[in-house]
């Protein structure tokens, strides 16, 4: 017995030495295992390797560690306009969006009138991210942010053409890569709108693999102005171009080779970025796309064989080849503000529009908005309106933090707008003829035909659910994936071993501690989890939740990456499926934080339905993968750690919907703050000013309307055929049921019930026949000419 005792002391002693003594564990461990990973390490190309180290680590990090430290949650400043911030946002857009009338844009003239683009010129729209040492107006993101939401709200055309010059274009690449020389002749011209900017990298052959791109520069030498110098002879074919047949500058990225030497040893030097003026000789830049209506300018770009200096590199020749990081990281900037602004803005007009539309049309003598199943439209419609501005402004904030989160953007980018895809449906389904009728009194139509556009543009967004958000959060996010990926490909021997072993022993405890977690959270249903004393009483158990998820999200994820090994990254609706559940703890921290920094109980509805369907939906996304797992038995331990009772989360109960229905529809502080920021006209001739004015006459007649309905009830206009739901306001003052003052207020409201549902007509040709006469196309594509410097 003693012997047996002894061994197995000994043994347990000889374990512990080998875990505890490091350079022991090193050869006898970690350096078989690192032969072993470096085998069945996926091979990765450079511009997937720039791509990962792209950007920076925010939120999201915290969500991957299986305890989000909500404390640093709540210590990120809520973002806030500056005094001249704000006073933009209230008279020069409004001033530029009353400019713009969308139905004319989008079905007579095609372009914004020289009047608005002289406008935004003059104002400064388009140099918003460019310092004020360079003309610009050196606004915070969230300011950038703001501005593009509330423009989205009245025109797409307006908020696209100011959106592109500060995200994605030469302003941005020129601020943060570009010399001294080219900074000090662009962003001056830029920032006025001298020049109008374009940045093409999208390729017919490549698509949203980007990098990928086939067109490609040769280094030789050629005249420039007169002179030999070294440059290079460029062939491009772009699409999808916004701005190109405006611009006056273009942005162009496109592969270096240097076959002959002329730079260095280097013969494929990588994806570069260029400037290039849109008059240089080979250039071709006119034709249009015509993106579902919306009209905003965009179309191709082409060259073959255009010779250009290397001065023309962005960056100067020091940074050839380096165009892909370039991108990467403000692809990430672009993606924090420019489609979720947008589309946050059309989801706020969707929410008011539909709302009021949903208060004053009748139907059965009682407000649509007030029947169960229009009341399930609303309340997602409110719901998502919420959730879309809390990431929204969240992410524009990691901006203005210094941050480049280049997951956290495709988050945002990704359900941003596919909430927005769903916010306008319910928005056409509830307002149903008037949204299907275009024309100039309908104010949804576009915004419906115009959804796609964001959901396509900046990376397909089923793949960036399907390769992005787990992709590369999984190795991006993860504490210790990066680190030992690093080592495998580290040239030098002994310094790779030393730090694979300490990431391999520091992944090994995180892995063991989540798991560990993860089932005393499942057991307990996370109520022991620490959260900050000042987090609200009503929202502490989504704290406690999000924290369970992300104990069980690292788990899964390591078991995963483990059990899988490179075949994950092949299993994209695997990869999918846990970039969901990812997703849904981000949405849920930018809710809870919205909430946390307004702190406004009157919300809680909007806040309550968002966590219950979100919780819902990433429950949903881990029985997704478990229920995938090739492997029956590590599914049955996965589900046994996460859910050791089974799922219990549901989806909101119709009580909190019926809540967020209420809210959408009810003139409230609450109702004013998710709706923020909205241009709403002031007159009954633009669609929304018709919808606020009937809006708030329909709430001051209901007490009124309740009076001649018990009239009608007692019987006092029986057998009067004019008192039908048109005209019986009218038959109520005759028979004295209502005063003069009444009436006045019924009568009011009964003018402007019929301008909110009249639709729009046409002559039977839609005008054929007359533009025929003129020898024009009725509904010919113009194009706007060049904007003069």
């Amino acid at each position: 017995m003693f012997s047996i005792a002894s061994s197995l002391l000994l043994v347990a002693v000889a374990l512990a030495a080998l875990l505890v003594v490091r350079p022991l564990r090193r050869v006898l461990l970690s350096a078989p295992l690192l032969a072993v990973y470096r085998k069945i390490l996926p091979q990765m190309s450079d511009t997937e390797r720039e791509a990962l180290e792209a950007g920076t680590v925010w939120w999201e990090g915290e969500l991957f560690r299986g305890k989000p430290d909500w404390k640093k949650l709540h210590s990120y400043p809520q973002p806030k306009l500056t005094a001249i911030e704000q006073s933009f946002l209230d008279n020069e857009v409004d001033e530029a969006c009353r400019l713009v009338d969308d139905w004319k844009v989008s079905q007579t003239t095609y372009d914004m009138s020289p009047e608005a683009w002289q406008y935004i010129k003059d104002k400064g729209f388009l140099g918003m991210i460019i310092p004020k040492k360079y003309g610009g107006l050196e606004f915070s993101a969230y300011a950038h942010s703001q501005v593009v939401q509330k423009l989205s709200t009245r025109s797409s055309v307006l908020g696209v053409s100011v959106m592109v010059p500060n995200s994605l274009g030469p302003a941005e690449l020129l601020l943060h890569y570009g010399t001294d020389a080219q900074k000090n002749y662009y962003l001056p011209r830029l920032a006025k709108g001298i020049e109008i900017p374009a940045f093409a990298l999208t390729s017919p052959w490549a698509g949203s693999d980007a990098a990928s791109i086939p067109d490609a520069g040769i280094v030789c030498k050629g005249q420039w102005q007169g002179k030999e110098v070294l440059g290079m002879r460029v062939t491009w074919d772009k699409r999808y171009i916004t701005l190109a047949p405006l611009c006056t500058i273009l942005g162009l990225a496109f592969r270096l080779y240097d076959p002959e030497g002329l730079l260095g040893d280097q013969k494929d030097i990588g994806i570069t970025c260029a400037l290039v003026p849109h008059d240089h000789p080979g250039v071709d830049i006119g034709r249009r796309h015509l993106p579902l209506n919306g009209v905003f300018t965009t179309g191709p770009t082409r060259g073959k064989d255009v010779f250009m200096p290397l001065e023309f590199i962005i960056g100067g020749p020091a940074m050839a080849g380096r165009g892909w990081r370039m991108l990467m990281e403000c692809l990430a900037a672009g993606r924090s503000i420019s489609l979720p602004s947008s589309n946050t803005g059309m989801a706020k007009l969707t929410a008011r529009g539909v709302g009021a539309y949903a208060r004053v049309r009748s139907q059965f003598k009682m407000s649509v908005g007030k029947f169960e199943g229009v009341e399930e439209a609303l309340t997602r419609i409110g719901a998502y309106t919420y959730l879309m501005d809390a990431t929204r402004i969240m992410t524009a904030g990691a901006i203005d933090l210094g941050e480049k989160p280049s997951v956290a953007s495709a988050i945002a980018k990704y359900h941003v707008t596919e909430l927005a895809r769903k916010v306008v449906n319910d928005g056409m389904d509830v307002i149903g003829g008037k949204g299907i009728c275009l024309g100039s009194s309908n104010f949804l139509g576009r915004a419906y035909q115009q959804v796609p556009v964001g959901i396509t543009v900046e990376g397909a967004n089923i793949l960036t659910r399907s390769l992005i958000l787990f992709g590369q959060g999984a190795i991006r996010c993860h504490p210790y994936v990066l680190k030992e990926m690093q080592a495998a490909n580290n040239p030098d021997a002994a310094q790779a071993l030393h730090d694979f072993d300490a990431a391999l022993f520091g992944h090994i405890g995180f892995t063991l501690r989540n798991g560990v977690s993860a089932l005393w959270h499942g057991l307990t249903g996370a109520r022991f989890v620490s959260v900050p004393s000042s987090v609200a009483p009503e929202a502490r158990r989504y704290y406690q939740q999000v924290t369970r998820f992300s104990a069980a999200f690292a788990f899964i994820s390591d078991v995963s990456m483990l059990v899988l090994g490179g075949s994950l990254k092949r299993r994209e609706k695997m990869s999918a499926r846990l970039g969901d559940i990812l997703a849904q703890m981000y949405l849920m921290s930018a809710a809870l934080k919205r909430y946390q920094d307004v702190g406004q109980n009157a919300d809680s509805p909007l806040l309550h339905w968002n966590l219950q369907n979100s919780r819902y939906l990433a429950q949903e996304a881990f029985k997704g993968v478990i229920g995938n797992y090739p492997s029956k038995l590590v599914a049955m331990f996965l589900n046994f750690v996460i859910f050791p009772f089974g799922r219990s989360f549901t989806v909101p109960s119709d009580e909190v919907g019926h809540q967020v229905a209420k809210l959408v529809i009810s003139p409230s502080a609450t109702r004013d703050r998710f709706t923020a920021d909205c241009h709403l006209p002031k007159t009954s001739d633009e669609p929304v000013g018709a919808l606020e004015l009937a809006f708030a006459a329909t709430i001051a007649a209901e007490p009124i309307d309740a009076k001649v309905r018990e009239a009608e009830k007692r019987g006092l206009f029986a057998n009067n055929p004019d008192a039908n739901v048109r005209d019986i306001a009218h038959v109520a003052f005759k028979q004295g049921v209502v005063s003069v003052e009444e009436y006045a207020v019924l009568k009011r409201r009964d003018e402007l019930r019929d301008i909110v549902v009249r639709v729009d007509d046409f002559p039977f040709d839609f005008d054929v026949a007359t533009a025929n006469k003129r020898n024009v196309a009725p509904s010919k594509v113009v194009m706007p000419e060049r904007i003069a410097a």
